[in-house]
């Protein structure tokens, strides 16, 4: 469970779980989740990730490294604990990536129909695409040291290094993305980023970089690829990419978004460090529930 948050997993009898048709390790009984302003959901997807795997261990070390947190929050003067946060546990994953992807998306969008903000924690990026299947927003917000805009990688369009094109291309309420930090990316996704429907802002001007009026009024899901970071401060993650963002500006940038935004989701953080990328994740999922509070 997410420290702070209420444990809503409703059920953990591993003899009734399948990987294969459809159920999660939150099998049983509906809950009316009634009251929740925020629902956490694991999705340990680690299916396509390119170098590093590890991915699966995302949501648990996320929630781990959260423990010692303190509950109360000085700049909001709130307790996270009475934020109306609960935790669905992870939708367990299998080898059928779309199939993972539709359950996923209809366990999410049952958060959204109850008028709650999803918190999504990964697992590989390409879960953000059920996150954004099930918000329906109109701006993509991406922190990431990748373009994510493949049209498929290694034959696959559903690879994690396919998502951002994917959102622009399958869900017909995205009109714009924003991708803060990317920093490398092929030619064909290079050209594919010089188009009006997105916009690139590189490393070196994220920490300048505000929404403006650019999201006002308008439907929002903010992602943070944890890889956005430079890997000096958070090395545990697949695809490690130098002179990225600093934990400041990755912070700022999440409380900038925070309060458009109607979905979040933190991923690519795997088990290969000592916990940083894993303590990061956790604390920009806490700067967002604090920051949508107060927004």
């Amino acid at each position: 469970m997410f420290p702070g948050a209420t444990d809503e997993r409703e059920g953990t009898d591993a003899a009734a779980q399948s990987d294969r048709d459809g159920d999660s390790d939150t099998g049983g009984p509906e809950s009316t989740r009634g009251g929740a302003n925020f629902v956490v959901v694991g999705a340990p997807l680690d299916a396509t990730t390119t170098f590093q795997p590890g991915t699966r261990f995302g949501p648990r070390r996320i929630r781990s490294f959260a423990e010692p947190f303190d509950d109360y929050d000085h700049r909001t003067d709130r307790y996270f604990s009475e934020l109306g946060v609960v935790d669905r546990g992870d939708v367990r994953a299998w080898d059928d990536v779309e199939a993972y992807l539709e359950y996923l998306t209809s366990t999410i969008r049952e958060a959204v129909w109850n008028d709650a903000v999803p918190l999504l924690l990964g697992g590989e990026h390409t879960v953000s695409l059920a996150g954004v299947r099930a918000v329906e927003p109109e701006v993509f917000v991406c922190c990431d040291a990748h373009l994510d805009l493949y049209d498929a990688y290694d034959g696959n369009p559903l690879s994690h290094a396919a998502v951002t094109r994917r959102i622009l291309e399958d869900v017909a309420s995205v009109e714009d993305v924003i991708v803060l930090g990317a920093r490398t990316g092929s030619e064909a996704e290079w050209e594919r980023a010089a188009d009006d429907d997105v916009t690139v802002v590189p490393p070196e001007d994220v920490g300048e970089w505000t929404p403006g009026d650019r999201l006002a009024d308008r439907e929002v899901y903010l992602s943070v690829d944890i890889d956005a970071a430079d890997p000096g401060y958070a090395p545990g993650t697949g695809t490690t990419e130098p002179f990225g963002l600093e934990p400041r500006e990755l912070r700022d940038v999440v409380r900038s978004v925070a309060s458009h935004a109607g979905g979040f989701d933190v991923v690519e953080v795997n088990d290969r460090d000592d916990g940083q990328a894993a303590a990061l994740a956790a604390k920009l999922v806490r700067e967002f529930v604090y920051s949508h509070v107060d927004g």
